[in-house]
């Protein structure tokens, strides 16, 4: 028997000024996303911002349905339009905000699994880590990458295809 251990570092900031002001932006546009979201089964408005290779900025947040499976997280609503528009340009960064029906921002906040599977074949296709920025109301944490996130995860060389 043999025992891994595997480790997550995680940054943690208490104030958005603490960040680079390309990051600050980035949360600022996840901010001004999560109010327009379409919500009305939870309340619970998600807002994320991509940041681009070229230094542009990808918006989406949360768009529920009726029929919950087919709605769309904040995360894969910005990441599928930027792959759909800009197939050529890697994402560097994600912010990911949320709030409440009262305007509050969440206490804890952290991408479905859905959205890191996402998000990592993102890394992955561009081979480039993307850093993760999780405002939340009491702090900010950042990771390094999205393998940070899903460490036992599922990718093309967990498939036994030929290359």
């Amino acid at each position: 028997m043999h025992q891994h251990e595997i480790k997550i570092i995680i940054t943690q900031y208490h104030d958005v000024n603490e960040l680079p002001e390309n990051e600050r932006q980035l949360i600022f546009a996840a901010r001004g996303s999560a109010p327009k979201a379409y919500a009305p089964y939870s309340g619970f408005k998600v807002g994320a911002a991509l940041m681009m290779d070229d230094g542009s900025i990808v918006v989406g947040n949360n768009q529920e349905n009726a029929s919950s499976p087919v709605g769309s997280c904040a995360e894969r609503s910005a990441l599928f339009w930027a792959n759909a528009n800009f197939p050529d340009v890697a994402v560097t960064a994600i912010a990911i905000t949320a709030i409440d029906h009262s305007g509050n921002r969440a206490v804890n906040l952290s991408p479905c699994g859905a959205c890191r599977q996402a998000l990592l074949e993102t890394e992955i296709r561009f081979k480039q880590p993307i850093r993760v920025i999780l405002d939340s109301r009491d702090q900010i944490d950042v990771l390094d990458n999205v393998k940070s996130l899903l460490p036992l995860s599922f990718n093309v060389d967990s498939m036994f295809l030929a290359r």
